[in-house]
C-alpha cells in the first residue's frame, strides 16, 4: 500500500453519487455521535453497509479514529474502495480516458457510449473474479465510477439477474474524474480493512472502544418509492428484522456504541410502528432529511428519517 499526503489541504469527500447518501445529514449526525468520541477519545470505526461513505469520511477526518473497517455484501462497491486503496494512480488513468472519450462526443453519441459501457459492464460480471485483486479490478472500478457519474440520479440499481439497469443521466458536464479527491480518499483508506461481507461478520473488529454505524438499504415508504435492493440480494422486512436482532446482540454482548439510520414509515402512515417496535428500548430520534430520489419531482422534499442509538445523546 502507498503512503500519500492529503492534497491541497482539501478534505476527502464521497467519490460516488449514492442514493440515500448521508452528506446532507452530517451536521445533524454530529449531535448524535458518542460524547466520548466528541471529547477526543480514540475509537475503532466499523461500517458494514459502506455505500457512499459520507459518515466514514466525516469521522476519520474530524475525530480520533485509530482504525476503520468497511464492508458491504455488494462486491461491486467493495472492489472500487479496494482499488482506490491500492491502485489509485492506475484508476485515475482509466477514468481520465473514459472521461475524455465521453466528453468529446455530442449528446446522442454520449448516450450511445453510456449504453455500450453499461452493456460491457454487465457482460463482464459473469466471469469476473471479485476475490483476487488484479488489473481487471482497475478497469471495472473505473467503469463503475463512470456509470455512477453519468447515469440517472447516481443510482446503483440492479435487476433480478444482477445487471445494472439505470438509464443514461443526460448531464451536460458530469464530474467524472476528481483526481485530487481520489488521492485524498486513497490516503484515508490506508488504515482501513475493507472486505466483501455480510454485516454480521463485523464482530471480529469490535473492541472496547468501537463505534458501529449501520446504514442498510432503507425500508421503502410506499410501493412506488421502493429502493431496497442495490445488489441482487433483496433487503426486505425479514432482513430488517434480522439486522435489528443483530443490533440487539451487539448491545447485549459487547461494550460498543451503535448507531443506525433508516427511513421513517410514519412519513406515509403515522400508525406504522415498524421500527419503533423493532428497536424498542433504544433511543430513537426522528431527524429531517431531503428526499433526493423520487419518480415524481413534486414529491421530492423534506421528510423524516430515524436514527437509533444505544447510548445517551
Amino acid at each position: 500500500m502507498r503512503s500519500i499526503k492529503i492534497k491541497d489541504n482539501n478534505k476527502a469527500k464521497p467519490f460516488l453519487k449514492w442514493a440515500g447518501g448521508k452528506s446532507q445529514l452530517l451536521e445533524t449526525f454530529r449531535h448524535y455521535y458518542p460524547q466520548s468520541l466528541l471529547d477526543g477519545e480514540k475509537f475503532n470505526y466499523i461500517e458494514p453497509f459502506i455505500g457512499g461513505g459520507a459518515v466514514f469520511f466525516d469521522l476519520v477526518q474530524n475525530y480520533n479514529i485509530r482504525h476503520s473497517y468497511l464492508s458491504d455484501i455488494n462486491p461491486e462497491i467493495i472492489i472500487v474502495y479496494k482499488t482506490i486503496q491500492q491502485s489509485v494512480d492506475k484508476l485515475i488513468e482509466q477514468l481520465t480516458e473514459l472521461s475524455e472519450q465521453y466528453k468529446s462526443k455530442n449528446q446522442e453519441q454520449q448516450k450511445e457510449f453510456f449504453y455500450f459501457q453499461r452493456d460491457k459492464y454487465n457482460r463482464e460480471k459473469i466471469d469476473f473474479n471479485y476475490l483476487d485483486i488484479s488489473s481487471a479490478w482497475v478497469k471495472r472500478s473505473a467503469l463503475f465510477i463512470f456509470l455512477n457519474k453519468t447515469c440517472f440520479n447516481g443510482l446503483f440499481r440492479t435487476n433480478k439477474k444482477g445487471d445494472f439497469n439505470v438509464p443514461h443521466g443526460k448531464y451536460k458536464n458530469p464530474n467524472i474524474i476528481d483526481k485530487n479527491n481520489l488521492l485524498n480518499v486513497c490516503s484515508l483508506l490506508q488504515n482501513t480493512d475493507i472486505e466483501i461481507s455480510d454485516y454480521q461478520n463485523c464482530t471480529k473488529y469490535i473492541n472496547k472502544k468501537s463505534f458501529v454505524y449501520f446504514d442498510p438499504p432503507y425500508r421503502p415508504l410506499n410501493k412506488t418509492s421502493s429502493f431496497n435492493s442495490y445488489s441482487q440480494f433483496l433487503f426486505d422486512d425479514n432482513e430488517q428484522k434480522r439486522l435489528a436482532n443483530f443490533y440487539k446482540e451487539l448491545n447485549d454482548s459487547y461494550s460498543v456504541y451503535l448507531m443506525l439510520s433508516n427511513s421513517d414509515p410514519k412519513n406515509e402512515n403515522p400508525q406504522d410502528n415498524f421500527f419503533d417496535e423493532l428497536y424498542q428500548g433504544f433511543n430513537i430520534y426522528r431527524i429531517p432529511a431531503t428526499r433526493m430520489i423520487n419518480s415524481k419531482g413534486g414529491k421530492r422534499g423534506s421528510i423524516n428519517e430515524i436514527l437509533v442509538i444505544n447510548y445517551e445523546k
